[in-house]
């Protein structure tokens, strides 16, 4: 018998998961070569998995519903707290700008030589429908999340299946050691899905025994699906391999199969940037008590004008983000971790026994990933 609680949950994991990330994966593992890509793809997925089972520890062992900045207060302090909500705040407005940036190309390639519009103007464009959409508010979008993410999933299959021919094995074999940690925080920012775990536990209640197969299982499916995306891409493309992915596709496939995977990358990337810029919205409404008006262009306008000023480089922000926050949130979660086994009153359905050698392992990549990019940028 098909337990649905458990299948939502490892599709909500999924869906958070699968996102713009996947687009920027296949130039940074082009430019690094596809064995230091596979190299990163091991490291960061099992990192990745034993922060999202450590996350779900946290959460099994506190009694109530929490959000990350709820646990952060409870285990590490209200000074913690302060600061949790900027690295929050920061990684949303990343992530935003990234969307802004790819749906603009995503356009381009959809609707080239056809009313002779560039990238910017496609990215403005869609910021500017995408601003109003959050500003109205559209309740159906939330709902088309777990099934965009299910289409975009067949669109790479159909991608596989067309493009499997044209794979060229030579361009599997080149390496660039002077780029092998570019495909690090691009990897981190497309592997990272903590924020759908406190929803994880709420849908399997009373099932809670399962999260722990789930997590696994949710994470593991699209470091999958990026791997087989990657594959594909880079084995065909090779050094000719765009920013976004499916541009450099255009070169081999043209038979209309790369515009139709644009179009649906391009649904998948909208359906994202409205759920999060409603959910950011909601956070200055119902957490500060902004106006609704203040709170929507707070939300909208912040990465725009990054985008603006020439902040347009998607692998550049998607590395960005992915090294700075989501190396942050990884080392605060396992903070989180070490203080829930010590101070968590409710007993866990399941429980990690991570050595201390292992969690400051982890802290340390983080902290070393957030000093190169720092000084990588100021460079």
């Amino acid at each position: 018998m098909v337990n649905k609680p458990f299948l939502y949950a490892i599709a909500t994991l999924v869906g958070t998961i699968v996102g713009v990330g996947i687009f920027g994966i296949p130039y940074a593992v082009a430019r690094s070569g596809f064995l230091i890509g596979m190299i990163w793809f091991i490291v960061l997925g099992i990192v990745t998995i034993l922060i999202h089972l450590a996350y779900g520890e946290v959460i099994l062992r506190t009694y109530g519903t929490h959000r990350q900045i709820g646990y952060v207060e409870k285990y590490l302090g209200r000074r913690a707290k302060k600061i949790n909500p900027f690295i929050i705040l920061f990684s949303r407005y990343g992530a935003l700008l990234a969307y802004i940036i790819i749906a603009g190309q995503f356009l381009f390639i959809i609707f080239e030589g056809t009313f002779g519009i560039s990238a910017f103007f496609w990215s403005v464009i869609f910021f500017v429908f995408g601003s109003l959409f959050i500003f109205f508010g559209l309740k159906l979008i939330a709902k088309g999340e777990v099934f965009m993410t299910a289409l975009l999933i067949v669109v790479i299959g159909i991608l596989l299946g067309r493009g499997f021919g044209s794979i060229d094995p030579g361009n599997l074999i080149s390496l660039d050691v002077s780029s092998a940690f570019l495909p690090y925080g691009i990897m981190l920012f497309a592997m990272g899905g903590a924020i759908a775990i406190p929803g994880m536990r709420e849908i399997l209640k009373g099932e809670e025994r399962l999260l722990k197969e789930a997590i696994i299982l949710g994470t593991l499916i699209p470091i999958v699906i990026f791997i087989l995306f990657t594959f594909l891409v880079v084995g065909v493309t090779g050094s000719e391999t765009s920013e976004e992915a499916i541009k450099g596709l255009s070169i081999f496939l043209k038979d209309g199969t790369v515009k139709f995977g644009a179009f649906f990358g391009f649904l998948a990337v909208a359906t994202s940037f409205l759920i999060l810029g409603l959910n950011l919205k909601k956070t200055f409404l119902y957490e500060y008590k902004f106006p609704h008006f203040l709170a929507w262009f707070l939300t909208c306008f912040i990465p725009f004008f990054f985008f603006l000023i020439g902040l347009r480089n998607f692998i550049e922000v998607i590395g960005f983000v992915g090294s700075i926050f989501g190396g942050l949130e990884g080392i605060i979660l396992i903070l989180l971790f070490q203080s829930a086994k010590k101070e968590g009153k409710r007993r866990p359905e399941y429980s990690l026994n991570l050595p201390n050698f292992i969690k400051y392992g982890i802290i340390l990549m983080f902290a070393f990933g957030i000093v190169y990019r720092i000084v990588y940028f100021l460079r």
